[in-house]
């Protein structure tokens, strides 16, 4: 599936990266990170991945610990034993049983804007029902009318 013009890059469990990281192709990304992930190509973190920042990409499969935000342009999987505390947004998502997810999603797959309620209405609010009731200190009585 790989393209003549693409790359496919990996960085190994071994890697610790403070700062942000921006890539082209295919990354599988085993360290740990703090600082952000951009690209518009495709992110694989490995179980080992421990990411503590924002990520952007094309396509994230996400494995490991993130403590952040993942938008992805296209789709993101989220694969079993992740620990995920942050929201996501993307066209599709995949959540295997066994995630830790904590946050919020949006999924838009046909990237409609939301539509707010009409805030000024153009029909005047109905006037007040007339209160001008007479009362009467009597209990009221059952029966005919």
């Amino acid at each position: 599936m790989s393209n003549a013009g693409s790359a496919k890059n990996v960085l190994t469990s071994e890697v610790e990266i403070k700062g942000n990281l921006k890539f082209a192709g295919e990354l599988t990304f085993e360290g740990k990170l703090d600082g952000e992930i951009n690209s518009d190509g495709t992110l694989h973190l490995g179980d080992s991945a421990i990411i503590n920042g924002n990520i952007n990409a094309g396509t994230v499969i996400v494995r490991g610990k993130i403590t952040g935000n993942i938008t992805a342009k296209d789709k993101i999987d989220i694969k079993s034993k992740t620990e995920l505390f942050g929201d996501i947004r993307s066209t599709k998502l995949t959540i295997e049983e066994g995630v830790t997810f904590v946050g919020k999603t949006e999924v838009n797959p046909n990237k409609v804007a939301p539509t707010a309620a009409p805030r000024n209405n153009t029909t005047p609010p109905a006037p007040p029902l007339s209160t001008d009731v007479s009362r009467s200190n009597e209990p009221a009585k059952a029966g005919k009318y």
